[in-house]
């Protein structure tokens, strides 16, 4: 398992000669918006720029840097001088226009689980495999963000030998089933405390004060889908097949941020925990937050609107010599889906993988 980290290049695209051709399918959705948020952030070259969501949504404004744009309805030509189509509107709507998408010549960065596991589709955490974007055929896949999280505190490991096993417990926000569910524990907390019974409709179970098994549907092995994403996204990512990974995923009455308990097992001792924190904070994207003193650990509240995946709570597994415990937070809608999709399209940039429909001969370079 080989990691290769990068550095965040926004401070490069900044001095771009290029800038590019943005689609954003879903616009007006939860990642939709943060998309445009981390666009902002990150100070992405964004020249043209065209947002899309269903037709109910169709006509209405959308601010960003200070310029008013339209929701269009998509249509088959809507991608033709499009170099990114960053989609967030679901499998199906993923499915539905893939094709058009690559007959324009875009690049389709995915956030739905639509194409995860197609053999002809990178799926992309920058900080770990941006090697893999070479190999794309006009899709890239966003990962589970249940998967990013875990492995941007697993990944920077992987220096230390070979990691046998990954035993993962997952405290997942609400934000992870959109808008709507966020709104819900929102009403239901309300409802609760002035004795009502809570009435769930987005979430099969009242949320509020409560938690439940992820709301996923349960296979035959008795997990449930997120478990199942989990387990073999990994092994994708990290090009290992042999790696062992079982994971229990929980929704937890939390608004933003999941958080992720991790077992980390190793085939050949364990390393160090003061290389273990080294590591940890020298990758970019992770934070150590580790204070035992003030038993200062990662928390939802303070990854929520965080681009870093705070890590800590590092300790050695006292049951198993070559194994460490750790704890994880990081931003679902942000880490977890807007940003890590922003970066694929900056690593491409970087990389030299796309040219910028507009560029009339200027090429990207760093």
């Amino acid at each position: 398992m080989e990691v290769i980290p990068t550095i965040s290049c926004y401070l490069r695209l900044k001095l771009a000669k290029s800038v590019y051709s943005i689609g954003i399918v879903g616009a007006t959705g939860a990642v939709g918006q943060e998309i445009l948020n981390v666009l902002d952030r990150r100070n992405f070259p964004v020249g043209n720029l065209r947002l899309f969501a269903s037709q109910n949504s169709a006509g209405k404004l959308v601010t960003f840097r200070g310029k008013e744009y339209t929701i269009e309805a998509v249509a088959p030509d809507s991608f033709t001088d499009i170099d990114f189509a960053l989609f967030s509107a679901g499998s199906g709507i993923s499915k539905d226009w893939r094709s058009h998408v690559v007959s324009a010549g875009a690049v389709m960065i995915d956030n739905s689980s639509a194409f995860r596991m197609d053999t002809d589709v990178p799926l992309v955490i920058p900080e770990i495999n941006p090697d893999d974007l070479k190999n794309h055929h006009g899709v890239i896949a966003v990962p589970n963000c249940s998967t990013i999280i875990m492995l941007m505190a697993v990944a920077p490991l992987s220096q230390f030998g070979k990691i046998k096993r990954i035993v993962v417990s997952t405290y997942q926000a609400v934000s992870g089933a959109g808008a709507k569910a966020m709104r819900e524990l929102e009403d239901q907390a309300a409802q609760y405390m002035r004795g009502e019974k809570a009435q769930p409709s987005v979430l099969p179970h009242p949320i509020a004060f409560n938690l439940f098994c992820h709301n996923s549907s349960v296979n035959e092995e008795g997990y449930n889908g997120e478990e199942w994403k989990m387990i073999h996204e990994t092994k994708k990512i990290l090009h290992d097949n042999d790696i062992a990974v079982t994971a229990t995923c929980v929704r937890v009455p939390v608004f933003r941020a999941h958080s992720e308990a991790i077992n980390i097992e190793f085939e050949k001792g364990r390393p160090p925990l003061d290389e273990v924190c080294t590591a940890l904070s020298s990758f970019p994207g992770v934070q150590l937050m580790d204070d035992r003193e003030s038993n200062h650990f990662p928390m939802p509240n303070e990854a929520t609107g965080g681009f870093d995946v705070l890590v800590g709570h590092i300790r050695n597994d006292v049951s198993n010599p070559n194994a460490i415990d750790l704890f994880a937070s990081g931003d679902q809608l942000l880490k977890g889906a807007a940003l890590d999709a922003v970066q694929i399209a900056e690593s491409m940039i970087e990389q030299g993988l796309v040219r910028s429909k507009s560029a009339q001969g200027v090429g990207y370079s760093v």
